[in-house]
């Protein structure tokens, strides 16, 4: 090989990593944007929120906020969107999990519910990310401003998963019954979520809220409980 190619080739190769390292600086400073955002969405109302404030949170420009993630609703959408595909990754690998430990039978019904319940009690209990995603999630909710607040009863996809096993573990239950009782286990987990030093309140103290395995226990059995209460009787 001649002098100028393996110049050539050496000149290549270190402009390869240069661009590397530009993607890998990028990155950092899109999730850097992604994190300040998280913060401030999950303690302030979306329309009081400006890109002014979230450049400020991230230690950037505004116009480093609009080359990465453009309008406020995109960024909204892409702070929802990084952490609810982990967290339904999470419930869809405790899943399938279960169906496969179950080989070709029915899933047992607790294994179903700790699926469906666990993920999002263990991330309400992280100090960090993962427990402000869940004050954000709960807020878009409230908010009927944020782009998001639609997005939360369209995309159910990650829900309906779960009731082709409900309907092969509890074969005496209608489709309606299956549905209501999912409906009814989702909103216990909302309240337990979101909620949870109320019951500190109420019960003085006797119930002990500090312990994420406790709660998830108790949470499983109340609704695996709720879940084989019978028929609904018109």
């Amino acid at each position: 090989m001649c002098e100028s190619q393996i110049a050539f080739d050496k000149g290549e190769g270190a402009g390869k990593e240069c661009s590397v390292r530009r993607q890998d600086r990028s990155e950092v400073t899109k999730q850097r944007i992604l994190d300040a955002s998280e913060r401030l969405f999950a303690t302030k109302n979306f329309s009081s929120v400006s890109l002014r404030d979230i450049a400020k949170a991230g230690s950037v420009g505004v116009a480093t906020v609009n080359y990465h993630l453009g309008s406020k609703d995109e960024l909204l959408k892409a702070v929802f969107l990084r952490r609810a595909t982990e967290l339904n990754r999470e419930r869809a690998t405790m899943l399938s999990e279960a169906e496969q430990a179950a080989k070709g039978n029915g899933i047992p019904l607790r294994s179903i519910l700790y699926a469906l319940l666990l993920p999002g009690i263990r991330w309400s209990f992280d100090p960090g990310q993962r427990g402000l995603f869940i004050q954000f999630m709960v807020r878009c909710q409230l908010d009927p401003s944020s782009p998001l607040y639609e997005l939360f009863y369209r995309d159910v996809r990650h829900l309906q998963r779960f009731v082709p096993h409900l309907k092969q573990t509890l074969p005496e239950f209608d489709a309606a019954d299956i549905h209501w009782r999912l409906h009814f286990t989702l909103g216990a987990l909302h309240y337990t979520i979101t909620d949870l030093n109320r019951l500190d309140q109420v019960s003085n103290g006797i119930c002990n809220i500090a312990s994420m395995d406790e709660t998830v226990k108790r949470i499983v059995m109340y609704c695996e409980g709720a879940f084989r209460s019978g028929p609904f009787a018109p």
